[in-house]
């Protein structure tokens, strides 16, 4: 049955699941609110496969979604869908261009790191990977951009220049996981809402920044 509620995705990323913290923490925020037809779907490693599961949520929820957020490789497909949909998305240290920036790093045998499963990233996925790029972004002020200068995967200046049109939080240290998600998590629905933060949100912003 489809939901009147709606419509969030949590994507997570690169050989993670819906137990990762950021998800786990997301759902439990989200669900005390009860005004959401919240979506965390494990998602295949066969990147082609992944986005047909993601777009048959969109599809079964009846379209356009109110909000992708969505966390490395998981900010990845979420600007592909953003971009498609028309929808807003909050992306948290977002693989930018994978495929281009770190080439071979994605190919061969791979596990995931919360369910065990073992497979092989093959060049054929690499090459439907990349054909989800999108540069330039078309609508960049869908977007709320969140990085961690002391992410140790992801280079956050290519984030910083992808996103150059969005809003951004830049916090300085903190690391690839992004310390400090759950405080993040009411700002991102904010955004979802009006397209932008508040001056009171920005300064609380700003004071957790100050703890990294």
């Amino acid at each position: 049955m489809k939901s009147s509620l709606p419509l969030i995705i949590y994507i997570h990323g690169f050989n993670s699941s819906p137990a990762s913290e950021k998800a786990r923490n997301f759902i439990t925020y989200c669900k005390q609110f009860n005004a959401f037809n919240l979506q965390v779907p494990a998602l295949s490693h066969n990147p082609e496969i992944a986005i047909g599961q993601l777009e048959k949520l969109i599809s079964d929820a009846g379209g356009r979604p109110y909000l992708l957020v969505g966390s490395s490789l998981g900010g990845y497909y979420a600007t592909y869908l953003a971009e498609k949909y028309g929808c807003r998305a909050a992306l948290v240290n977002p693989a930018v261009s994978p495929v281009k920036n770190l080439g071979e790093g994605f190919l061969g045998p791979q596990k995931n790191l919360y369910t065990g499963e073992e497979y092989e990233f093959t060049r054929d996925y690499g090459v439907f990977l990349d054909s989800l790029d999108i540069d330039p972004l078309q609508h960049p002020q869908n977007y709320l951009l969140l990085v961690q200068t002391g992410d140790q995967v992801l280079d956050y200046h290519l984030a910083v220049e992808r996103y150059a049109g969005s809003l951004q939080v830049v916090q300085e240290g903190g690391s690839h996981r992004f310390e400090g998600f759950d405080r993040m998590i009411a700002p991102i629905l904010e955004f979802a809402e009006n397209g932008t933060l508040g001056q009171e949100t920005m300064a609380t912003i700003h004071s957790i920044n100050a703890q990294y």
